[in-house]
């Protein structure tokens, strides 16, 4: 089958990273796969090897379709209102053809009510057509979580320690913790906390708005940021440099891919992370975390937060900590220390959400058998 999927990149590239995770595994198994994006420049540092099977394609106004036929499926992601001109395309083919709305995902109630169901388009060029519904999610009743078919071998064949010398970070029995977040409250709290902890810490800061939002409270303190306002777009030619502070030694990273990104949450004992694509790599990974989810003006992302805190059975301590560390509750922030000291115990639920989710059918499988049922309905 043909996969057109189309992305507008509103910010931060979550959304492009999603579609790409999906484009590249509907290829590996067998699929073809254009994707049209506004916007495709964070591919070169996320992946620049590309992807056997998986063209893209710039989504201009108006969108050119020379020399293009629309595939089977259509794949508008994340509400993004595909281009009329392909619609009509679309809609003019006499193929079997299915036309998906690829939802955000989310643990609210609503998801699985919502999952699959139809959509009729009442007017415009894809008049008379019927959108589906598809819903990533954390249950059996849901569209599943992107993971690769071979993503469990890839875990256990890493090399930590050689992964983190090619980066250049120093061997350590340190406390290893990577952040990937926005511009929480708390940020400039648990830098504070962490360097007066008697636990030394090795602080792996991920490129863009953690590295920015970490160099201003060291600015801020009156501190000397030893690395530049910008990362390198990838490791080529790339020197770590670190800035201690008591017993935290922080780390700016260059861009990483896909991959790579991977490779830090298995390298690391906990991970901050932030938007959809990342917490997902975190629940993969097995390890603890921290999820930043998006803001939204209207607080919507509380009542998503709170869904997914109790879909997942995090402990109350973790649940305390991304209340404050998403700005649900007053702080103080709880301290890390006793949060990580409890880990002995608390690490299970993290392997435990992990195992019960390897064993639901992938979001890639389920929308394929999904596709492939409209199509021969």
């Amino acid at each position: 089958m043909m996969f057109d999927i189309f992305c507008k990149v509103i910010d931060n590239h979550g959304d492009l990273g999603v579609c790409w995770r999906l484009c590249c595994e509907l290829a590996r198994r067998g699929q073809s796969v254009r994707l049209w994006v506004d916007d495709a420049s964070a591919l070169a540092w996320m992946a620049p090897q590309g992807q056997p099977g998986v063209t893209v394609h710039a989504w201009t106004e108006p969108l050119n379709l020379q020399g293009l036929t629309p595939g089977e499926v259509l794949v508008e992601a994340f509400g993004c209102e595909v281009a009329p001109e392909f619609i009509a395309a679309f809609a003019s083919s006499t193929m079997p053809k299915a036309w998906i709305n690829l939802e955000y995902l989310s643990a609210e109630p609503y998801v699985e009510r919502s999952h699959g169901l139809p959509s009729p388009v009442m007017s415009g060029p894809g008049k008379g057509l019927t959108k589906h519904f598809v819903y990533p999610g954390f249950t059996a009743r849901t569209g599943g979580l992107l993971r690769e078919a071979d993503l469990k071998q890839r875990q256990q064949n890493f090399d930590a320690a050689a992964w983190l010398q090619s980066l250049g970070v120093p061997p350590s029995a340190e406390r290893r913790i990577s952040l990937f977040c926005y511009e929480p409250q708390a940020l400039g709290e648990l830098l504070e906390q962490l360097q007066a902890s008697e636990q030394a810490t090795q602080l792996l800061v991920t490129a863009g708005r953690a590295h920015a939002a970490v160099a201003a409270w060291l600015k801020a303190q009156g501190h000397e940021v030893p690395w530049g306002s910008s990362q390198p777009m990838n490791m080529a030619n790339f020197k770590l440099e670190g800035f201690k502070l008591g017993h935290l030694s922080i780390y700016a990273l260059p861009y990483l891919t896909q991959h790579d990104y991977d490779h830090l949450l298995w390298a690391c004992d906990l991970n901050f992370v932030r938007g959809e694509d990342s917490v997902v790599r975190a629940l993969w990974s097995g390890a603890p975390f921290v999820w930043h989810i998006y803001p939204q003006e209207d607080e919507a992302h509380h009542a998503k937060l709170l869904a997914f805190l109790k879909q997942l059975q995090l402990p109350p301590s973790w649940c305390a900590f991304h209340q404050v560390w998403n700005g649900l509750q007053a702080g103080p922030l709880p301290k890390p220390d006793a949060l990580l000291d409890a880990l002995r115990g608390e690490t299970a639920d993290f392997k435990r959400a992990a195992d019960a989710l390897w064993q639901q059918d992938d979001l890639s499988t389920q929308l394929l058998a999904f596709v492939q049922a409209k199509l021969q309905a």
